[in-house]
């Protein structure tokens, strides 16, 4: 079962989306410099189940475009259980990642799909050197230009 340590509405993450975002507790990855480091437990936080998750999409009817998940893919059935349910409710989907790619399974309930690890040399999004790649999986485009200061 999915925990999460951290439950907003979110602006920037996903442009042109108000996004409902669950930071999910556990992430096996360990980045340094990584901004939610204290999620990196797999025992903290609440239970992300999906009554609790329907509960929270019903809430934010009307008001929300999409749903973003900050991890969770090393749990690829319990994160696509809630993909599908936010999809169900006529959602758009994100997760953030730092692998370079997810199964097959998980992009196909994806509207966007952010991957690469942090490396703080390298900067986020709105860094023209980043490695990280955010992409509509609707079109294949990446939208990175959409992230770096105009």
């Amino acid at each position: 079962m999915l925990r999460f340590t951290d439950e907003q509405i979110v602006f920037q993450e996903v442009p042109g989306e108000v996004s409902l975002a669950f930071t999910i507790a556990g992430c096996p990855l360990g980045c340094k410099g990584c901004h939610s480091s204290y999620s990196w437990r797999a025992d903290i936080g609440c239970l992300l189940t999906p009554d609790y998750f329907s509960h929270r999409l019903q809430s934010y009817q009307g008001l929300i475009s999409c749903v973003l998940f900050l991890g969770g893919e090393w749990q690829p059935q319990h994160l696509l259980a809630l993909l599908t349910l936010a999809r169900t409710a006529g959602l758009h989907t994100c997760l953030y990642t730092g692998l370079d790619d997810v199964s097959p399974d998980l992009k196909q309930q994806l509207t966007y799909l952010k991957t690469g690890r942090w490396l703080q040399e390298r900067g986020g999004l709105s860094s023209p050197d980043t490695n990280q790649i955010f992409t509509d999986l609707r079109t294949g485009e990446c939208l990175n230009s959409l992230f770096t200061r105009q």
